[in-house]
This record gives C-alpha cells, sequence and structure tokens, in this order.
C-alpha cells in the first residue's frame, strides 16, 4: 500500500509513522526542516511504548503524492482550500482521501476544491513535534470515520498498524462532540500555557464551571444545527485530562511557535454559527479573541510541526 500524507505534522507523522512501521510505503508532505530531517535520518517515532527510527520518504511538494492509494489530509483548517488545490493536480485516479483534521466542515470544504469523495475522519491523539524528524506520541490514537467502499479496508489496514478505527453512520455527530473538546480545553490551554492535567487539576479555580459554560453554548448551537451532542459530553470533557494530561493543546503548540492557530475553526466557528441562529456564546467568543489577540502579539518564530 502506497500512502502519502499531506501535512506532516504531529498528527500526520503518528499516523503516516504508525503505517510505515506496518510495512506500508509513506511518503510525508512535511515543512522543510521536517524533511530534510527525515530524509537524513527517518522519522524518530517515540510512544510510550517503543522509540524507532522509521524509514519513510519526505517531500516539502504536494507533487509526492503521486501514485498514492491513500491521502491522509492532515493540514491545518486555515489551509484546507489552499493545500487542497496543490493536492488536486496530483492525485491519481480511484486515490482514496481521508480528511484528518480538527472543525465539522473540513471534508466538504476539501471534497469541493478536489472534485472527488473525501473521507471523514475524527481524531482522539495526543501528540506533538518534539523536534525536526521526531514525532512524540503521548496517548490514545483512535480514529472513527464515515462508512465509504473503502472504509472496511482502511479500518483493517490501521487497525493492523495499531490504530484503532470505528466506522460510524454518525461522523457528523462525532465531529461536533470533537469540536467541544477542543472548544473546551485548546484555548485554555493556549492561554495558561498549561497541559490539560493542570488546567483541570486547579483546586479553588471554576474550570469544571467555565467548561460546563463552554458545553452549554456548543450544545445549543449543535442543536440548532440539527445534531444532537450526546448526553455524557460534558463527563467526556471533564474526562479528557486523565486520558492525556501532559498534552499541551494544538493552538497552544501553535501560538508556542509564532504560528496561526485553527482558533477561528474551533471556538470561533462556535461563535459564527451562534451568531447566525441568533444564540449568544459569550465564553466562547471571550476565548476566541484572547487567542486571536494572542496571535497578534506573538512575534513569528521557526520550527514546529506543519
Amino acid at each position: 500500500m502506497k500512502i502519502a500524507v499531506m501535512g506532516a505534522g504531529a498528527v500526520g507523522c503518528y499516523y503516516g509513522g504508525m503505517l510505515a512501521r506496518a510495512g506500508h510505503g509513506v511518503t510525508l508532505i512535511a515543512r522543510a526542516h521536517h524533511a530534510q530531517a527525515i530524509n537524513a535520518n527517518g522519522l524518530l517515532l517515540e510512544t510510550q511504548a517503543f522509540a524507532q527510527r522509521v524509514r519513510v520518504a519526505a517531500s516539502t511538494d504536494a507533487s509526492a503524492v503521486r501514485g498514492a492509494h491513500w491521502v491522509l489530509f492532515c493540514v491545518k483548517s486555515t489551509d484546507t482550500e489552499s493545500a487542497g488545490r496543490a493536492l488536486a493536480q496530483h492525485l491519481a485516479e480511484g486515490a482514496v482521501v481521508l480528511s484528518l483534521q480538527n472543525g465539522v466542515d473540513n471534508a466538504e470544504r476539501l471534497q469541493a476544491v478536489i472534485g472527488r469523495p473525501v473521507i471523514p475522519a475524527v481524531v482522539y491523539v495526543a501528540t506533538e513535534m518534539a523536534g525536526p524528524g521526531h514525532v512524540r506520541h503521548h496517548g490514545r490514537g483512535e480514529l472513527v470515520i464515515a462508512p465509504a467502499p473503502a472504509s472496511a479496508d482502511i479500518a483493517a489496514t490501521l487497525g493492523a498498524a495499531g490504530v484503532p478505527v470505528q466506522v460510524s453512520d454518525d461522523v457528523a455527530g462525532a465531529l461536533w462532540a470533537k469540536l467541544v473538546l477542543n472548544c473546551a480545553y485548546n484555548a485554555l490551554s493556549a492561554i495558561t500555557r498549561l497541559p490539560y492535567g493542570e488546567i483541570m487539576n486547579s483546586p479553588g479555580l471554576a474550570v469544571p464551571q467555565v467548561m460546563q459554560d463552554i458545553v452549554h453554548e456548543c450544545r445549543q448551537v449543535a442543536q440548532a444545527s440539527g445534531i444532537t451532542l450526546p448526553a455524557d459530553t460534558l463527563d467526556a470533557v471533564l474526562r479528557l485530562a486523565a486520558t492525556m494530561p501532559a498534552q499541551m493543546s494544538s493552538t497552544a503548540q501553535d501560538l508556542a511557535r509564532g504560528k496561526r492557530s485553527e482558533i477561528d475553526h474551533l471556538n470561533g466557528f462556535i461563535v459564527r454559527r451562534g451568531e447566525a441562529q441568533g444564540i449568544a456564546t459569550p465564553v466562547n467568543r471571550l476565548l476566541h479573541t484572547l487567542v486571536r489577540l494572542l496571535e497578534k502579539s506573538l512575534p513569528a518564530q521557526q520550527g514546529g510541526a506543519a
């Protein structure tokens, strides 16, 4: 199986690395400093169970996806259209494209650009780029994907590589549930520069109440959008920190590198959708505004994941 990963930052390198470790031919399309390190020394895949240098190809050019049977599309939500346009001209006939991204509408946005079906996937993984060509896995790693002709094969192949996959008829609901997790943790982790465990382990602070307010606003917006979130969504939010206590949010990682984050597609999405529906979202609005102000104040830095 030939597999390409478009946007090989922490998420893409983890899944690409696991597939390469299982013997598949993997090409990572990544930023230059990562691609150079990977081509020179392999991808260092570090997990709680093992640390291994995995041989993969790496490139900075979207043309490297040529001939791939699968493309794992892992770019930031802010780059979906531009990366999709770069990808479209090089896709093989019959290539299967999966969107492994935060937010609820990336698969539709990408499909509109490339003119072929895209399988949405919900990603539950704690990972970071610890250095050029070095991905560190902190926990979890399961995927939920939509039904499609290739879904059973995808689930079997990834499962054999150590990545649990569930095929679900309600991926839209799962994407919204993941969005709520992102809205609850990403901005708080970025603003405080704290990992999830420390955010929740804050005696005397009203963190659970803030989380409850975030979830309430998201639930109202979801319901008005035709999505019914699980009854235990708040419990899932409050439990998340225990499953990945050392994780810094992707938004926090972006800001630490002086990069624009996906906050417009997380809390900002809830704010915009709420405005369109006449629903007030003051807590999400505040978090979105604070992160955007932090983005404005930080100097551009080099390095980090794609």
